[in-house]
Formats: C-alpha cells, structure tokens, sequence
C-alpha cells in the first residue's frame, strides 16, 4: 500500500470525525482484516505489549532532566540523549547521558549533525508563520556555515 493510499484512508476518517484524525479513530479503521490498514499494526497481543513497554520504557527515559547553567542561568534539559548513530536497528537502539556526548568531540559532532536535520524540518514545518522570520534566519544562518 502507497503513502498516497494511507493518506486517502487517513483523510476520509479525519473527515468524517469533524476535521479531527484521532489514532483511536485509525486503530478502529484497521481492525478489521479486511482493512487495507490491518497489515500496519501489530495485533499479536504479546508482542505488541512488548513493544508498548519499550515505548513506555523510551519516555520514562526521556522524561528526566539535568538541570544544566548557560549564561547564568539554570535550564533543565533531557538527561538522556538518542543520537542517530545509536539508532542502528537490530536490536540497537539507546541512549546516552547528555554530559557524557557533549565532553566527547565524536558523539558531540553527531548531536550537531542530528539538532541541524531537526532544525531544518523545524523550518519546513513552519514556514508558512511570518512570526518567526527572525529564527528562520538564524537557522538558515547556522545551516550555511555547515
């Protein structure tokens, strides 16, 4: 099944739910087998609650801050960072602690790299909003110099 498929099935579920697509709508839609959705969910219910578990296990971790100084002043930031390289598959997937990647120029380079990707869907995403023309150029301002 295309993207363009799934965006026609998404699309006529938000339409008929007030202009609102709810995962709860989608996972209803793709319950039945003969549901051309039905074959992007896991319904083995052992393994999708083991996967639920990971995901549950991935935003504790996220969820917990370091409180970090920048320019006199105290901000809490993720503990934990998830770099690209560390997301390889296979079983691999982890995370690091934030001071432990910044004091190392290897892993502090591949956090450069992934910030500038996230930056720049930032910019794509909201493009359209005038209101943050001054950050766009500071984003395109850094993305230049890469």
């Amino acid at each position: 099944m295309s993207l363009n498929n799934i965006k026609e099935i998404l699309e006529k579920i938000r339409e008929n739910n007030d202009g609102t697509l709810s995962p709860s709508k989608v996972v209803e839609e793709a319950r039945p087998v003969s549901s051309p959705l039905h074959s992007k969910f896991e319904w083995n219910d052992g393994h999708a609650a083991d996967q639920y578990r990971l995901e549950q296990a991935r935003r504790l971790i996220r969820i917990i801050v370091t409180t970090v100084k920048h320019d006199k002043k105290d901000y809490e930031v993720r503990t934990y960072v998830s770099l690209t390289s560390d997301r390889t598959g296979e079983g691999k997937d982890g995370y690091r602690l934030i001071t432990d990647v910044l004091k190392n120029d290897e892993t502090r380079a591949v956090m450069i790299k992934d910030a500038l990707a996230e930056l720049r869907i930032f910019r794509i995403k909201y493009s359209q909003l005038k209101e943050l023309a001054e950050i766009f150029k500071a984003i395109d301002a850094v993305q230049t110099k890469e």
